[in-house]
C-alpha cells in the first residue's frame, strides 16, 4: 500500500476508523492519544518519529516491511486457524445479504428483512451465556455511521448482526445476559430502522424502529428508548406528517428527562424541526433553544460523533431543516456552513441534505431559479443510488413549493427531469 510505504497515518487512521476501529480503540492498542490519533486522520498533525511509528505498526498489527521497518517481533508464519463453522456461515450470509440488497429493496431482499425482524420479534417473547463482548464490539462499530459506505452494504451488516442475536435471546439466559442482549437488539434494531428511513422504506423503518423501541423498553435503557423514538420521529417529520413527528418526539422527551444527553437533545431538536414544518413558530422556537441548552451542556461522552451521540455536525445538521422550514436563511446558512465543514468528505447523504436546505434558502429568499439550478447540481454531483429515498423527498419537496407560472421555465424543468429520472 502506497501510503504505508510513504508512512502516510492520515490515510492509515482514516481506512481502520471505516473498518471500524474507534479513536479510543487505536489509542489503547497503539499508546497514542486519541485526540492525536483524530488530528493525524484529519491531516491537521503528522507521525514522524521512528518510536511512534513501531508502537503504531505493533499496536495495528502492521508488518515491519510495510512501513520500512524490520520484522516485528509478533510476525511469524504460524498458520491461522480455520473460522467456526458459525462465523463462515454468518460470513455467506452477510456476503448474500449485501449482493441482493445491492440490487435494491425489492420483493426478494425485503422478505428477507420480514422475516428477521420476526425472528426477533419473537425471541423477545423467550429468554437467551453469550460472546457479549464480540456483539458489543460490533454494535460500536456500527454506530459511527456509514464511514463513505453504500447504505445498503451496512443494511446487511446490521441484519446479518441482528440474525447473530436472535439465537441467542431464544436461549434461557442469565437475567444481566438478558438486559444486555435485548439493549444490543435494540441498539442494532434502531441503526437497522435508521438505513432504511435513509433509503426511503418508512413501512420497513416504521416495523424495525417498533421492534427496537420494545427491546429498549425491556433492556430497561430509558436513554436507548428515548433515542430510538425521536429517530421514529423523523419518519412522519420527512415525509409529511410533521404534526405525528412532534408527538412522537415529545413522548421521546419525556421518557429522556430533563437532562443533557444524546437522546433528550435530538428530540428537543427533532421536535423543533416538526413544529417548524407544521408552521407551529412558537413551540419550534421554544424546542430549538431547549435543543440548543442541551447540546451546549452534553458531557463528552454523549456529544461523541456517533448514530447515539449528539455531535455538534449533527446538531448544525437539525438547525439547518428547521431554521430553513422557518424561513429564518441568515441562520439557517450559518448552520449549513457549520454542518459541512464538520461533515466528511464521505459523508453524502448528509452533505447533499445540507445543499438541499441551502437550495430551500434561495427560494424563500425569492430566487426559486438559482434554487432549481443548485437542486439540481446537487443531484447530479451524487451517484445515482443517493439519488432516492430522503434525498429525493427533500429535493420534491422543494419542486413542489415552486409557483406554477415558474415551473415551465428552464431551471424548474431540469429540476422536474431529474427527479423523473
Amino acid at each position: 500500500m502506497p501510503a504505508l510505504r510513504d508512512r502516510n497515518f492520515q490515510v492509515v487512521f482514516t481506512a481502520a476508523k471505516v473498518a471500524g476501529l474507534s479513536w479510543n480503540a487505536m489509542a489503547a492498542a497503539t499508546g497514542l492519544k486519541a485526540e492525536r490519533i483524530s488530528l493525524v486522520a484529519r491531516g491537521e498533525a503528522r507521525i514522524t518519529g521512528i518510536e511512534t511509528i513501531e508502537r503504531i505498526a505493533d499496536g495495528l498489527r502492521i508488518p515491519g516491511a510495510l512501513v520500512g521497518l524490520a520484522a516485528r517481533s509478533w510476525e511469524s508464519d504460524l498458520p491461522v486457524a480455520p473460522r467456526p463453522a458459525r462465523e463462515d456461515e454468518s460470513m455467506h450470509r452477510r456476503s448474500l445479504l449485501r449482493s441482493a440488497l445491492a440490487a435494491g429493496l425489492t420483493a426478494a431482499p425485503l422478505t428477507e428483512l420480514a422475516d428477521v425482524l420476526a425472528k426477533a420479534d419473537n425471541a423477545l417473547t423467550s429468554t437467551g451465556p453469550a460472546d457479549l463482548a464480540r456483539l458489543e464490539a460490533a454494535t460500536e462499530q456500527h454506530s459511527y455511521g456509514y464511514a463513505g459506505r453504500v447504505p445498503t452494504d451496512v443494511l446487511a451488516d446490521l441484519i446479518a448482526d441482528v440474525t447473530d442475536v436472535i439465537p441467542l435471546l431464544q436461549r434461557p439466559q442469565p437475567a444481566v445476559t438478558r438486559v444486555a442482549l435485548t439493549r444490543i437488539m435494540g441498539q442494532l434494531g434502531g441503526m437497522t430502522a435508521v438505513v432504511l428511513h435513509d433509503l426511503g422504506n418508512q413501512r420497513e423503518a416504521h416495523a424495525w424502529f417498533a421492534t427496537a423501541a420494545r427491546s429498549a423498553e425491556e433492556s430497561g435503557d430509558r436513554q436507548l428508548h428515548a433515542w430510538i423514538l425521536a429517530r421514529k420521529a423523523m419518519l412522519p417529520l420527512n415525509f409529511g406528517a410533521p404534526h405525528s413527528a412532534a408527538e412522537l418526539a415529545e413522548q421521546a422527551r419525556n421518557i429522556a428527562g430533563p437532562g443533557a444527553t444524546a437522546a433528550a437533545t435530538l428530540a428537543a431538536a427533532v421536535s423543533g424541526r416538526a413544529y417548524a414544518l407544521a408552521g407551529r413558530r412558537d413551540e419550534a422556537a421554544t424546542s430549538l433553544r431547549d435543543a440548543d441548552r442541551l447540546a451546549d451542556a452534553l458531557p463528552e461522552a454523549e456529544s461523541a460523533d456517533t448514530w447515539f451521540g449528539h455531535c455538534e455536525q449533527k446538531h448544525h445538521v437539525h438547525l439547518s431543516h428547521a431554521l430553513t422550514a422557518l424561513g429564518e436563511t441568515d441562520r439557517a446558512r450559518e448552520s449549513q456552513a457549520h454542518a459541512l465543514a464538520l461533515s466528511a468528505p464521505t459523508s453524502t447523504l448528509t452533505r447533499t441534505l445540507l445543499r438541499l436546505d441551502a437550495a430551500a434558502c434561495q427560494h424563500r429568499d425569492g430566487h426559486t431559479l438559482d434554487a432549481c439550478h443548485a437542486a439540481t447540481a446537487t443531484l447530479t454531483g451524487i451517484p445515482a443510488r443517493y439519488r432516492t429515498g430522503l434525498s429525493h423527498r427533500r429535493a420534491a419537496d422543494l419542486y413542489r413549493s415552486i409557483p406554477a407560472n415558474l415551473r415551465t421555465r428552464p431551471a424548474a424543468r431540469e429540476l422536474a427531469e431529474v427527479l423523473a429520472a
